[in-house]
């Protein structure tokens, strides 16, 4: 597969297309993407997504993905690497920032499609977004300053958002919410593995008792831990049954159910049809 290299630690742009031009690929660098306008498809680590105005998606070097373009489409990219980050806790608060990127960036995107789904954020990134494209390109003194407070600001937003999407108004305090997200950006991130998804193993990587751990996610976000990861799975196997790439086999093994007996039971369980009635078309 093809890979994308670029040598700067922050690169911002606007691309307007009919027709998405380039092969499925990946990069050296992570890449946050806004749907200015347009509308299309979205493929996202074998994952198909519908992608509209507002959309936003966050990708890891790792991620490999191509746009199908439907409606003309005019995308807002950042690409950024890690040296960014350097260069943006020099301006202070360190421990917060690097706790926002890697709740972020610990998300695996094709879980979840865009990280925001409210109208108002999506509203006030956008207009983030023209300022940063045009501060972007000036070179005149404290510019640089600006930019970087800028995609901070951004990033600062779709961590809110998404935080808030999951738990709904009612918040934990931002002590609270740092904690249960690095537990769930841990589960999401390692759902289909399920050595590290083991409760023990969970709960002394975060320094809590087995009993404690389930009793704090469940306080903080009303889901026990154990139903976060099955709602991370399922999510998952929503987006592989809706391509039709892969057949029940080997999306069981692909989540990592026992075999395909076991996770049409827990699909049928929770959702109240099989994943083939799933499947067909209404």
């Amino acid at each position: 597969m093809q890979r994308f290299t670029s040598y700067h630690s922050l690169n911002i742009f606007r691309l307007q297309l009919d027709e998405w031009e380039f092969p499925t690929h990946k990069h050296n660098y992570y890449e946050f993407i806004f749907i200015e306008k347009g509308s299309g498809n979205h493929l996202l680590n074998d994952t198909m997504f519908n992608y509209k105005e507002g959309d936003v998606f966050l990708l890891r070097p790792e991620d490999s993905h191509s746009f199908e373009i439907e409606e003309n489409t005019s995308f807002i990219f950042i690409k950024f690497t890690e040296q960014l980050f350097i260069e943006k806790l020099e301006g202070g608060k360190t421990a917060k920032w690097m706790e926002i990127i890697k709740i972020l960036l610990q998300n695996p995107s094709a879980v979840d499609g865009t990280l925001i789904t409210d109208e108002q954020d999506k509203k006030h990134i956008c207009s983030l977004l023209q300022i940063l494209l045009i501060e972007f390109s000036k070179t005149c003194a404290y510019s640089r300053e600006v930019v970087l407070e800028l995609f901070g600001a951004v990033m600062m937003m779709v961590a809110r958002s998404h935080s808030t999407s999951k738990h709904g108004d009612q918040c934990p305090s931002n002590t609270e919410l740092d904690k249960l997200n690095q537990i769930l950006g841990y589960t999401r991130l390692h759902a289909l593995d399920a050595e590290k998804m083991r409760i023990e193993n969970i709960a002394a990587l975060f320094a809590m008792s087995p009993n404690y751990i389930s009793i704090y996610v469940k306080k903080h976000s009303g889901v026990s831990i154990q139903q976060h990861i099955i709602q991370t799975k399922l999510k998952a196997a929503d987006q592989l049954l809706k391509n039709g790439r892969h057949n029940i086999n080997e999306i069981a093994a692909k989540l990592g159910f026992t075999d395909a007996s076991h996770f049409n039971k827990i699909y049928k369980k929770y959702k109240k049809v099989s994943p083939t009635g799933f499947m067909k078309p209404l």
